[in-house]
């Protein structure tokens, strides 16, 4: 039953997305702003099917870190695809940092530049940096929320990963505090898994870290807030029309 609810769940995401693409590619060039509002409803739509279909659950913990608005800098721990759907749905304006390679996929490449993503070439050394300060000022100039996964890369539930310093950069370019995420979303969503468990994916907000710090002090505290497993809810209820996503009080 968990093979054939993934392979309806995983259609399901396929179809929407060439449908996304394809509205996106005909109003962006019109409507850049709309892009962002397209991609949470597909985001939202996305995971109420996961929830119909998976039976996958969301709680989020420390929803209270997050500025009530404006510009703000989210550092999430990344084990899977679902990682890249859920902020659309907790933020007013997400602004993803994405890998340079995704402009080759037909349609959806065009509409991260649209959408003003963050297109970072991990390969890019010294100017990739300067790059990704100048785009984080120009996108909290937007007054929107930038989403970067420190560790670079998906990686497996329960396994550690060397964290990139570029979110140090960002936030020392930028001035605002970074609020870390932790997650066992990889519990539930492999990271290139096709079955998808039913069951509560956590997501834990922790108190931010303040700028002023330098570059290590940063990393170490990022480290230690990755180091700690998500914080688990139980008997959590959320709504498809809401990402199904429900909010508790989070705790350091």
């Amino acid at each position: 039953m968990v093979v054939l609810r993934s392979a309806l769940f995983n259609l399901c995401f396929v179809v929407l997305t060439a449908l996304g693409s394809l509205i996106g590619t005909v109003i962006g060039p019109f409507a850049p702003r709309r892009i962002v509002a397209l991609a949470r409803l597909w985001a939202r739509l996305n995971l109420g099917a996961l929830r119909l279909l998976c039976g996958i659950r969301v709680t989020v913990s420390g929803r209270e870190h997050l500025p009530p608005g404006g510009a703000a800098l989210i550092a999430p721990q990344h084990q899977s695809a679902f990682d890249t759907l859920v902020w659309l749905t907790l933020l007013p304006d997400c602004c993803y940092v994405l890998k340079r390679e995704l402009l080759r996929v037909p349609l959806f490449g065009r509409l991260t530049r649209i959408g003003g993503m963050i297109l970072l070439d991990r390969s890019g050394g010294a100017a990739a940096l300067r790059h990704l300060r100048r785009e984080t000022l120009r996108a909290m100039s937007e007054g929107r929320q930038i989403v970067i996964f420190p560790e670079g890369t998906r990686v497996e539930f329960g396994t550690r990963a060397r964290l990139h310093p570029g979110v140090a950069a960002m936030q020392a370019a930028s001035g605002l505090p970074i609020i870390p995420a932790r997650t066992d979303s990889g519990r539930r969503w492999g990271r290139r898994a096709f079955r998808k468990l039913p069951g509560t994916i956590h997501i834990d907000l922790v108190p931010p870290i303040p700028a002023g710090l330098d570059r290590a002090t940063v990393m170490a505290r990022l480290e230690s807030a990755f180091s700690r497993p998500a914080e688990g809810v139980e008997n959590s209820v959320g709504t498809a029309a809401s990402g199904f996503v429900s909010d508790r009080k989070g705790r350091e």
